[in-house]
């Protein structure tokens, strides 16, 4: 648990079941079908976990020495986060659906950069596969949501 935080900030992961952290405030406490807040969202807690491994694999080594592509790659997670609670708290779908598709896109941008730490030799082949597959699985869930977002959209 990080420093500062309360075990009442920890609720329970509706995709594995484990406590996952609140630092900044209460999970809705609603049930999973409802989603009050983007943080319930499991695009966006996949994307939290995906930058998660970005910053980590890009703290040491030569990737960590590459100011470029290590700050554009870490960017590009954080862009998936951040477009999901931007998007989310906007007040229309459209305005949500628009902010899914940019996130999607920076998703591929992780991955294609992805392609470039390999090839440099910043990550091995395994981890980059790892890495690929949990931008692969956030980008699947974000065409989802798009999906789901869009009929919302119409039916309005």
């Amino acid at each position: 648990m990080e420093q500062g935080m309360k075990a009442d900030e920890l609720s329970p992961d509706p995709v594995n079941g484990e406590a996952r952290e609140y630092p900044l405030g209460e999970s809705s406490g609603l049930s999973p079908d409802v989603v009050s807040r983007f943080e319930d969202l499991i695009a966006w807690q996949k994307a939290r976990e995906l930058t998660r491994e970005i910053y980590a694999v890009t703290s040491s080594g030569k990737f960590s020495r590459d100011f470029g592509l290590r700050d554009q790659i870490r960017r590009a997670s954080v862009s998936i986060m951040s477009n999901l609670a931007e998007g989310f708290d906007r007040a229309s779908r459209a305005d949500f659906h628009r902010f899914i598709v940019i996130a999607k896109g920076s998703c591929a941008e992780v991955r294609a950069q992805l392609y470039v730490a390999l090839d440099a030799g910043y990550i091995s082949r395994e981890m980059a596969v790892r890495l690929h597959d949990m931008a692969t699985e956030v980008s699947r869930i974000l065409a989802g949501l798009r999906k789901s977002v869009e009929k919302q959209k119409e039916q309005k």
